[in-house]
């Protein structure tokens, strides 16, 4: 179990939590014991006596699960699985140990996180660092790390890695990261394959630089990368996905004669966030869908790893699929549900809601405000219609 305070308090919680809706309990994870809420078997009204509140509380129990549940894709394909978890949907020191232990290797958007994962004990072949402006000091550090790729998002990048490599006298391997149009039912906000994303280079500039760069003895051309964007609600963009990023591979091969050794296909796989479906009427149908997504992201794999092996079979061109990885970073489908806030009751007020209405009975509507010590800073407001 791994915590985290907002913030110092001196508070306790009074009293004891009511029993929690049914939907909201997981197995080995969230649930009622003696009209207590438990977190992984402990009660929550006894870490909040111990720690104080606000106060997260992050289940290495459920870590543990949402890493296992992506990696039972190895047991579905023929080729070596990679599961690098992104840093950036949680990266404290505490979470980042957890993942390691967990068995998953990582990705980095900055010169900082690389720290952070070096200093949580990931060797560099288990890194992989992505981003759309790597400083000069970030390349460095990369390299001088020996990750396992760095995901290179322009040309200008790639020069700048290659000249970087050379002064330090080392190769940095290096994976190119392409934009190929590739449009999911996800919110348009999370959308990242798209040529209006600012991420990655066009299939026609990478496929240039593979050719300019080949025989670069400071760079390791190893890989193709995109990413379809987060909180996809179907798994067929993963084929979609994949089929683009082998048609890519076998374009550098016969073009360049570089056989790649690895293909990464992102994240993004989702989380159902209306899991007790007490908000769900809120949302528009297709904002429905994509909120309480949760199709099994192993089965999504295997399928897309079974279309792009029947279009290598067409293509004559199995053998670029043999001996390759197949690199995958999800973020918020490992961490997004594994913590919970603790905050206590500190006050309640009613009042009448404000009318025109001078003849209104104020018994009939009024606000109720449940105040807490955990502020916005950490927690949203919450408006509930009924409250008794």
């Amino acid at each position: 179990m791994i915590l985290h305070f907002p913030q110092r308090l001196s508070l306790r919680l009074c009293g004891k939590l009511s029993l929690m809706q049914k939907p909201w309990e997981i197995e080995n994870f969230l649930g009622v014991r003696n009209n207590q809420l438990h977190i992984d078997g402990v009660s929550a009204v006894d870490l909040a006596n111990e720690h104080a509140t606000p106060l997260f509380v992050f289940s290495e129990k459920r870590i543990q699960h949402n890493v296992d549940r992506i990696k039972r894709a190895a047991d579905l394909i023929d080729c070596k699985l990679k599961l690098c978890y992104a840093a950036k949907a949680m990266s404290t020191m505490g979470i980042l140990r957890a993942i390691k232990d967990a068995g998953s290797d990582i990705e980095v958007n900055s010169g900082g996180e690389l720290w952070k994962a070096l200093e949580a004990g990931f060797r560099g072949d288990q890194i992989i660092f992505n981003g759309t402006s790597k400083e000069i000091w970030e390349l460095e550090g990369a390299i001088n790390a020996e990750i396992y790729a760095i995901q290179v998002d322009s040309p200008l990048e790639l020069a700048l890695i290659e000249e970087t490599a050379k002064r330090l006298g080392k190769r940095a391997n290096v994976s190119l990261r392409l934009v190929p149009e590739i449009e999911s039912a996800t919110h348009h906000g999370l959308q990242t394959a798209l040529l209006t994303s600012k991420f990655g280079m066009m299939p026609d500039e990478a496929l240039e630089s593979f050719c300019n760069y080949k025989d670069s003895p400071h760079l390791n051309l190893a890989g193709v990368h995109l990413h379809i964007g987060s909180q996809n609600p179907s798994g067929a963009a993963y084929t979609e996905a994949f089929q683009v990023l082998f048609h890519n591979l076998l374009k550098v091969y016969r073009e360049s004669g570089i056989k790649l050794a690895h293909i990464n296909l992102g994240g993004g796989f989702p989380v159902n966030y209306l899991r007790a479906e007490s908000h769900g009427d809120q949302f528009a149908q297709d904002q429905r869908e994509m909120l309480a997504a949760d199709f099994d992201p192993a089965e999504a794999i295997k399928s897309a790893w079974e279309s792009v092996k029947r279009a290598a079979d067409n293509a004559n061109a199995s053998h670029l699929l043999e001996g390759i990885t197949l690199l995958l970073e999800p973020g918020r489908s490992i961490i997004a549900d594994t913590g919970i806030l603790l905050t206590t009751v500190r006050n309640k007020k009613r009042r009448p809601i404000a009318s025109a209405n001078e003849n209104r009975d104020p018994k009939i509507e009024n606000d109720v405000w449940i105040l807490t010590d955990a502020g916005f800073n950490v927690l949203l407001s919450v408006v509930t219609e009924t409250l008794k």
